[in-house]
């Protein structure tokens, strides 16, 4: 099934979302995320989708968030938030509400990064199960809305990664504990596909239990509790005077933005 702004099919009981905004390196606007949401649920009711794999297309898997292209601001305006608590509540949902939807979804899921992974998209390969990063991978970990990093790959290497906002390799991901695979390029879609076909042979029952048993170990350590404060911060931050990062996205610029444009290619695909 092809949407707007992803791809949905799925294949030897396993559902595959991709990301086609090629021409933005799949920046995720809030269409992507609702669609991205439509597709779990398809997904979510289908017997035969037994695991689910979130990619990129065109070689990135997501730059991060839209941070204002055309289609992008004329679809948020469509969405008729109006100042306030609804447009707190509509930031809330497509930065935390469908992270946390996502984290807790009843079947196995498996990010599959191939090139950039910068911030939204750090936040959606995090919000996987399992991350399998082709060799040639980068992520980029900054202050963002879904704070899962400090529990991705530890606190002292997210303060060291966020403060100093460098890039890391898939090597390096994987050896914080971020990643759980490091694949040559040539072979991350046929491994990733190969092992979320053995995982899908598996009680569905089973599955689903032990996914809930280890998302409640994280719960018990405050996880879900601490990504919702941490979204207040976030939103702190935003209003601070001196500090340009509007909730519209329209003109948000940060410092790592201009430190990695030359990177990632135009702002418009630039992650926040």
């Amino acid at each position: 099934m092809t949407f707007h702004d992803i791809s949905y099919a799925v294949q030897d009981n396993v559902g595959v979302i991709t990301l086609n905004r090629p021409a933005y390196r799949n920046a995720q606007s809030y269409r992507m995320l609702d669609e991205i949401d439509e597709a779990f649920d398809l997904a979510r009711a289908d017997e035969a989708a037994r695991v689910v794999v979130v990619r990129g297309s065109g070689g990135v898997f997501s730059t991060g968030h839209d941070l204002g292209t055309e289609e992008g601001i004329a679809y948020r305006k469509a969405l008729g938030a109006k100042p306030g608590i609804q447009t707190y509540d509509q930031f809330k949902r497509y930065n935390l509400d469908l992270l946390l939807r996502w984290r807790n979804f009843p079947k196995p899921t498996v990010a599959m990064v191939e090139g950039y992974c910068i911030y939204a998209g750090w936040m959606l390969a995090a919000a996987m199960d399992v991350v399998f990063a082709s060799d040639d991978a980068e992520f980029l970990a900054g202050m963002v809305e879904y704070m899962s990093i400090p529990w991705d790959i530890g606190v002292r290497r997210a303060k060291e990664l966020i403060f100093e906002s460098r890039f890391i390799s898939a090597a390096e991901a994987a050896q914080y504990g971020l990643v759980n695979r490091v694949l040559p390029k040539a072979d991350l879609e046929s491994e990733t596909f190969a092992w979320a076909g053995r995982v899908a042979q598996n009680s569905p029952e089973v599955l689903r239990m032990a996914k809930i048993q280890m998302n409640k170990a994280q719960d018990a350590q405050g996880f879900s509790q601490a990504v919702e404060d941490s979204l207040g911060d976030y939103c702190a931050m935003m209003w601070t005077p001196g500090v340009d990062l509007r909730l519209e996205g329209e003109n948000r610029l940060l410092a790592v933005d201009l430190a990695v444009r030359g990177k990632r290619g135009t702002r418009a695909s630039a992650g926040a």
